[in-house]
């Protein structure tokens, strides 16, 4: 098949692998393989599809950065030849992670105020500090190094809601992540804008000057919260997004504090006023979602509002937390992700697997609630729903993109291994991810990625470190603790 258009060789290749994974058929004769990119394999694959299914000494099959075909090793290995392969000894193979919220560029802000509630946290220590070193630089070396944390950790997918959208964006596609780029809007002074107007305006233009440069950026619009925007610019918000017909990532029900003012502002809750606004009639994302109400969760899923699960930083915050099992149950999609690394206070999107299974036992009181397999499905298949990619990425089946990524359980940290979903909820850390694969590229391999130069990024972070030292005072933590 070596003269067969690129279109022509998927197609054909699409056709064995739907063949291969449905029916198990009997794989063509050695002659007659396929020629793809590449072949990725594993102890086991995890599909993460609806059914859940597991192949022991499995493989998958990818060209042209698609999926072409899921499989035993045997069938694989009978029906392609690749350009370039990926052992699997003693490891997991599953979809790549999505990390349904975070602030990329704020991991130059990690650790400089911690210990504080929320709108302490944002008021008297973030938006001061933003305001004073953030600038299109800033957003470029500090996506760049939490893109690189993210690669390592096997997260493929983000949703990232920041200032300078264009930097954001052009920092994704070098790194080769697929993101969702989220310019917020803000109502007070930001970084990019004097006025909530001038960052409506902007993010308009990005969203069209975006929207079909690169399919791994997703351009959106961010409304920053019910809370710091007035309900003029939250309609004007909406009715852009409606208009350009892209999503809307907002902070939502985060905090008791919130609640409290939009009751006392609105007569309503968050998701109420929302609903009144018409946003969720809008392909919408809803970070935090710490304090719904019944009736805001029966709102939610019957206009399949994709909600995210931030349970490290509502730990660090003291936020709350997010009643998940009661929403799944009320048939909300919900994924997780990490939050910004400033109240996180990385972006190791395992450490926030782990925390959603446990919180929702301990909050429950029900140690049967979000067990491994499903948090596992929310951090993929599910959580790429939430976010509105789930035709492109989160479950290893042909079609797909080929978001792919390997877990090494081959530590004695990991031994013995009885059950491979237990494993990657319970015990896995970013350390454990050896390969990271987005789009049929491969960005890490036995944990190096030779696409980025980790000393040239050191040096250009601690260079940031002393910037923003010096106009800021240093962290708050620090001078809070400070003896009188």
């Amino acid at each position: 098949m070596r003269s067969l258009s690129v279109a022509a060789r998927r197609l054909a290749a699409l056709c064995l692998g739907l063949s291969l994974c449905a029916c198990g058929a009997e794989a063509p004769a050695t002659e007659d393989r396929t020629e793809i990119a590449l072949i990725v394999y594993g102890d086991v694959v995890m599909t993460m599809d609806v059914d859940g299914t597991e192949i022991a000494d499995g493989a998958v099959a990818i060209d042209d950065g698609a999926i072409i075909a899921v499989g035993t090793a045997s069938e694989i290995d009978a029906t392609f030849t690749a350009a370039d392969t990926v052992s699997g000894d003693g490891r997991v193979v599953m979809p790549g992670l999505v990390n349904g919220h975070t602030h990329a560029a704020m991991s130059l802000l990690r650790g400089i105020a911690d210990d504080l509630e929320l709108i302490e946290w944002l008021e008297r220590f973030i938006f001061p500090a933003e305001v004073a070193v953030v600038d299109e630089e800033f957003v470029r070396i500090g996506t760049r190094l939490a893109c690189w944390e993210m690669i390592r950790g096997g997260t493929t997918s983000f949703v990232d809601m920041y200032y300078f959208p264009d930097a954001m964006a052009e920092e994704t596609l070098a790194c080769g992540l697929r993101g969702v780029i989220v310019p917020s809007v803000i109502e007070q002074k930001s970084p990019d804008a004097e006025t909530g107007a001038e960052s409506l305006a902007q993010a308009v233009d990005f969203v069209r000057r975006w929207r079909d440069r690169d399919g791994r950026i997703i351009p959106a619009i961010g409304a920053h919260s019910v809370y710091t925007l007035s309900r003029p610019r939250l309609e004007e918000i909406q009715a852009a997004a409606a208009a350009e017909g892209v999503p809307v990532s907002i902070h939502v029900s985060e905090s008791a504090f919130e609640i409290q003012v939009t009751a006392a502002n609105h007569g309503m809750t968050p998701v109420e006023l929302l609903d009144d606004m018409g946003y969720l009639d809008l392909p919408l994302i809803a970070a935090h979602m710490v304090y719904p109400s019944e009736s805001d969760m029966a709102l939610l899923a019957e206009h399949g509002v994709g909600v995210v699960h931030n349970p490290t930083s509502n730990m660090k915050l003291a936020s709350g937390v997010s009643p998940v099992a009661a929403m799944l149950e009320a048939g909300v999609r919900v994924g997780i992700g990490t939050d910004g690394a400033a109240s996180n206070n990385d972006l190791d999107m395992w450490e926030d697997v782990r925390l959603a299974a446990l919180l929702s036992k301990v909050s429950t009181g029900d140690p049967t609630a979000l067990p491994a397999r499903q948090v596992l499905d929310m951090a993929t298949r599910s959580g790429a729903r939430a976010i509105g990619l789930g035709e492109l990425v989160g479950q290893l089946v042909p079609g797909k993109r080929a978001d792919v990524i390997q877990v090494d359980l081959t530590e004695l940290d990991a031994s013995p291994r009885f059950d491979a979903a237990s494993h990657l909820v319970y015990v896995t850390d970013a350390d454990d991810v050896v390969t990271t694969i987005v789009d049929g590229q491969v960005l890490m391999r036995e944990r190096e990625i030779p696409g980025m130069d980790a000393e040239a990024l050191r040096r250009d972070v601690a260079q940031w470190r002393e910037r923003i030292i010096a106009a800021t005072g240093g962290p708050a933590q620090a001078a809070r603790n400070e003896s009188p």
